[in-house]
């Protein structure tokens, strides 16, 4: 990508990072903490990588989406909200009990979202299901799925993966957000599930190891999934991230998996984002 694009993505990537603590704020509940994590992928996903039209949500031929992890269904409504599938003001309406932006994504509700989330090691599953449905059909679609790590202690995450890797859907892209934590504390301690990555190559992968706050990590490893395009084999791109990424007191902190931030905290990240803005204007 040339340094326009990419400084463009990083610009956005500012945004949805606004609007996850604009919406954890505003419902006074949430999980800021993995949506941060993972603000970097949903900002290429639907500002680079997905064929998708805001304008019409349900168009067939687009690529799909599932947030398997869907608890950090904030970081993908912003996402949403700024590429133009809903405005950005009904961000902080998040939870509240006559909103469409609910905890977790509701395909019924929420313009853009096409699966039903929340349970986790489900999305995979349906995201599978998706892919296999395309191959079916003859249609030139890929599904992606957002999975997170502390989510591969579920069973059924491996179910799917053979299931994947059986029915050679190459369409299929398994992304997994590594933070190292999740609600109860450090993966490691709570279900080690290393190594992750010869796991996913045992169970039929093609595996890809990358920083998923780098965009040029992140192209690379895209390029990669369409360069298996015909090889029979699903792709999976393991991300190294940060959780809670982009705002300082809440990096590397299990305590902010499920908790808002209140006012004071909610201004200063709000704060440290505006200047990771400016530090972004040329």
């Amino acid at each position: 990508m040339t340094p326009e694009e990419k400084l463009a993505l990083q610009r956005t990537a500012v945004c949805v990072r606004e609007g996850i603590l604009t919406s954890t704020h505003g419902a006074k509940a949430g999980h800021p903490g993995g949506s941060l994590s993972a603000a970097d992928v949903f900002t290429y996903l639907y500002f680079r990588e997905m064929r998708i039209d805001p304008k019409n949500p349900r168009w067939e031929d687009r690529d799909r989406f599932v947030l398997s992890k869907g608890h950090t269904a904030p970081g993908l409504y912003a996402a949403l909200a700024n590429r133009g599938y809903f405005p950005v003001e009904d961000l902080p309406t998040l939870r509240h009990i006559d909103s469409y932006l609910q905890g977790h994504p509701n395909m019924n509700t929420v313009p853009g979202v096409d699966m039903s989330t929340g349970s986790l090691g489900q999305g995979l599953s349906a995201a599978a299901g998706m892919a296999k449905g395309a191959k079916y059909l003859g249609k030139d679609v890929n599904v992606y799925a957002l999975l997170g790590d502390g989510e591969l202690a579920e069973g059924q995450i491996w179910e799917a993966t053979m299931f994947a890797a059986h029915y050679k859907l190459d369409n299929l892209c398994i992304i997994v957000d590594i933070n190292g934590l999740q609600i109860d504390g450090r993966t490691r301690d709570v279900m080690n599930t290393e190594p992750v990555d010869e796991k996913f190559a045992a169970f039929g992968c093609d595996v890809v190891q990358v920083d998923g706050h780098d965009f040029d990590a992140l192209e690379s490893a895209f390029a990669r999934f369409h360069a298996n395009c015909g090889s029979g084999k699903p792709t999976c791109i393991l991300m190294r991230t940060t959780k809670g990424k982009g705002v300082s007191y809440m990096e590397d902190n299990a305590g902010w998996h499920g908790k808002a931030p209140n006012d004071e905290e909610y201004a200063k990240g709000m704060e440290e984002l505006s200047e990771a803005r400016k530090a972004l204007e040329v």
